[in-house]
C-alpha cells in the first residue's frame, strides 16, 4: 500500500510560501502538515493562525495541523475557522484528552493524538478507538532537520498491533527524520502517513522527492 505524504511546511521557504504551496498542490502529496509551536511546550516558536489561514486560502489539499502547544483545547474552534481538516494534539499536553478529542469532533474535524519519543503506546489503550490518527514523533519535537530515532520502528509496530487488537480505524502518521532511506521500512512497520520537511524542501526537485516517498523504488 502506498503511504499518504504530508510535506511539513516548517521547512518551506517562507519568502516564497505561495510557490511551495503550489508545488504541493501539483505534486503527489496528499496533505499539508503544519507544525504550530508555542515556545512553551517545545523550545521553539513556529507560526500561528494567520499562516494557517493563508495556507488554507491557497491549498487544494487537506490541512493536517499539529499543535505543539500547551492547553490545545483553548484553540480548537480557532483552528477550525482557520481551515484545519485534521487537528492533532499531544498526549503530554492534554490532561483531559478524551474531552479534547470530543471537542475536535464537535467542530467537524478529524482528531489526532501525538506521542513524544519517550511516551509508550500503552497510554492509548483507552482512546485508540476515538481518534482518526496517531502521530508518532520519531525525533524530539521542536526543530526540523533532526535524525530519525531508530526505535520508532518498533513503536510503530506496537501501535499497529494495538489498532488491530482494538479494531480501530486510526491511521499511523510518522514525523521526524523521514526520507527515502527509511520510508519503506516505516510503511512495512505499519505507517500510513509520512511527514517530511527537510527531505522535501531541501531537495533539488521537491516533487520528485515526494514521489520517491510515495512509491519507493517503484518509480
Amino acid at each position: 500500500m502506498q503511504p499518504l505524504i504530508a510535506p511539513s511546511l516548517l521547512a518551506a521557504d517562507f519568502t516564497h510560501l505561495a510557490k511551495d504551496i503550489d508545488m504541493i498542490n501539483n505534486s503527489e502529496a496528499d496533505w499539508f502538515h503544519l507544525d504550530i509551536m508555542d515556545g512553551v511546550f517545545v523550545p521553539n516558536i513556529s507560526f500561528g493562525i494567520p499562516i494557517v489561514e493563508a495556507v488554507h486560502a491557497l491549498a487544494k489539499k487537506p490541512l493536517d495541523v499539529h499543535l505543539m502547544i500547551v492547553q490545545p483545547e483553548r484553540y480548537i474552534e480557532t483552528f477550525k475557522k482557520a481551515g484545519a481538516h485534521l487537528l492533532n494534539v499531544h498526549y503530554e499536553a492534554s490532561p483531559h484528552l478524551h474531552r479534547t478529542i470530543q471537542s475536535i469532533h464537535q467542530q467537524g474535524m478529524k482528531a489526532g493524538v501525538t506521542l513524544n519519543p519517550h511516551t509508550p503506546i500503552s497510554v492509548l489503550e483507552e482512546i485508540i478507538t476515538d481518534v482518526e490518527l496517531v502521530l508518532i514523533m520519531s525525533v524530539n519535537p521542536g526543530f526540523g532537520g533532526q535524525k530519525f530515532i531508530p526505535g520508532s520502528l518498533e513503536k510503530i509496530s506496537k501501535l499497529k498491533e494495538l489498532i488491530l487488537k482494538r479494531n480501530s480505524s486510526a491511521l499511523i502518521e510518522v514525523d521526524g527524520g523521514v526520507d527515502d532511506t527509511n520510508a519503506q521500512a516505516l510503511v512495512q512497520a505499519g505507517a500510513d502517513v509520512l511527514v517530511a520537511g527537510s527531505y522535501v524542501f531541501k531537495a533539488q526537485n521537491p516533487s520528485e522527492a515526494i514521489q520517491k516517498l510515495k512509491h519507493g523504488n517503484n518509480i
